[in-house]
């Protein structure tokens, strides 16, 4: 009975070889023990024994880099009908595929063949058909005698390329009721890829996937176009510390009787104090120019379902704890309402990002173009840290700074984050 000629491994770790130097031509009559061809791998080269005799039919692989185990050649009477093999010549017939028997069906040839078992192909087809890639061996002769023409090779290669099936897999794919065809998969087909395929198809029917499109709101095409236009100007710098928030804690815990204060109402009012320390992050480009100021417009982001808008606390650093609080409020209200005028969502210089309540940890906020930093404010949590040599517990939030190094240099923003630290570890600062 014909069988396949595999790739022989070579060693525990061998997967592939180098098919090379074939010793025998189709047609030849092979001994057990004669030797057919060398197979070269990263570490020797050896040569190939029969393991049985019988007449060699069909070399599947002259000359080319071969997965273990994978068909080579097939072997077998001289009389022999071998289409069946041939269609699955990439096919891994070995006990890994389950020990399935493959009867052979009944059809018609598939190639032209001579008595002897050889093809019968004029040398201009054989040529075309090595520059188009096309295995001559599976294409109908349509010339005298079944021989293939340059035309059969031309048409052969036109059409679609079919599947590459294992028998098992095919056997599987008919218990299964599976079209092999959906399996996108440019290698061979095999068992296991016929299984997952069946299986994916139930989960399918089970899960009832659906899609919706709708389209982007106004706002969310704005806040597309502003953050790539951001991430496209400013060559960012990301910077985080973390500060303790122990007596920023106990300021907006002694304020609640007279105003409720939030953080980011604090921060607001302390940031803007910083900022007028370090210009340079309360700035922004105009051509070649550095735009300083010795005022800051405050930007609060607030979340909506529908996008992020970014209302402006003007000349905040002018401005007292209860004012801040009073208009963050006010904007966030009408920001919620759709009131916000223009003039309330312009002239920012510098913004504020909170995202604590969230319990995120840290991010790299995107800057609110044209102005050169953004501050991100994140979660407090309960860390132990060491103090005078004992360890304690402290309320720590991180801070997260992106700025844009056009303008702001690594030490100008770590000068800013080591002042905001100050502040924010001890308010009574802004007594000064």
């Amino acid at each position: 009975m014909a069988e396949y000629i595999v790739m022989p491994k070579m060693g525990l770790t061998m997967t592939e070889g180098f098919l090379t130097n074939w010793k025998k031509s189709e047609g030849d009559t092979i001994n057990a023990g004669d030797t057919l061809f060398d197979v070269e791998t990263d570490k020797l080269t050896n040569s190939y024994e029969a393991k049985s005799s019988g007449i060699l039919r069909k070399i599947i692989v002259r000359e080319g880099t071969v997965n273990v185990l994978e068909p080579v050649a097939i072997i077998g009477n001289a009389d022999e009908d071998i289409s069946y093999l041939l269609i699955q010549s990439d096919g891994n017939v070995t006990a890994a595929e389950n020990n399935v028997e493959v009867k052979a069906p009944t059809m018609a040839p598939s190639v032209a063949a001579s008595a002897g078992g050889r093809i019968k192909i004029s040398p201009r087809a054989k040529k075309i058909a090595q520059d188009l890639g096309v295995d001559f061996s599976l294409v109908v002769g349509t010339g005298p005698g079944g021989a293939i023409t340059e035309e059969d090779i031309k048409a052969f290669d036109e059409k679609p390329a079919q599947k590459k099936v294992s028998p098992a897999a095919a056997i599987a794919a008919e218990q299964l009721d599976v079209d092999t065809n959906k399996i996108q998969k440019e290698t061979r087909i095999m068992k296991d890829d016929v299984i997952k395929f069946k299986l994916n198809e139930e989960l399918m029917k089970y899960a009832s996937p659906m899609e919706t499109r709708a389209s982007m709101t106004t706002m969310r095409k704005v806040i597309a176009k502003r953050m790539h236009e951001s991430v496209q100007t400013s060559p960012t710098v990301n910077y985080n510390l973390k500060v303790d928030t122990t007596a920023m804690k106990q300021l907006k815990e002694d304020l609640k009787e007279t105003v409720k204060v939030s953080y980011t109402d604090i921060l607001v009012k302390i940031v803007s104090m910083v900022l007028l320390e370090h210009p340079l992050l309360n700035s922004s480009i105009d051509g070649n120019e550095i735009v300083t100021r010795n005022y800051v417009n405050m930007g609060v982001a607030v979340a909506l379902s529908e996008g992020l808008l970014v209302p402006v606390v003007k000349y905040a650093n002018v401005k007292g704890l209860k004012d801040i609080s009073k208009e963050i409020k006010d904007l966030g209200q009408k920001a919620k309402t759709n009131e916000l005028t223009a003039d309330e969502l312009t002239g920012g210089t510098f913004t504020i990002t909170n995202i604590g309540m969230f319990g995120i940890e840290s991010f790299s906020p995107i800057i609110n173009q044209p102005e050169v930093a953004i501050l991100g404010v994140n979660t407090i949590e309960e860390e132990a840290r060491v103090i005078d040599g004992e360890i304690k517990i402290k309320p720590m939030m991180n801070l997260s700074l992106t700025a844009d190094h056009r303008v702001v240099d690594g030490a100008v923003a770590a000068s800013f984050m080591s002042r905001l630290k100050q502040y924010i570890e001890k308010p009574g600062m802004l007594l000064l």
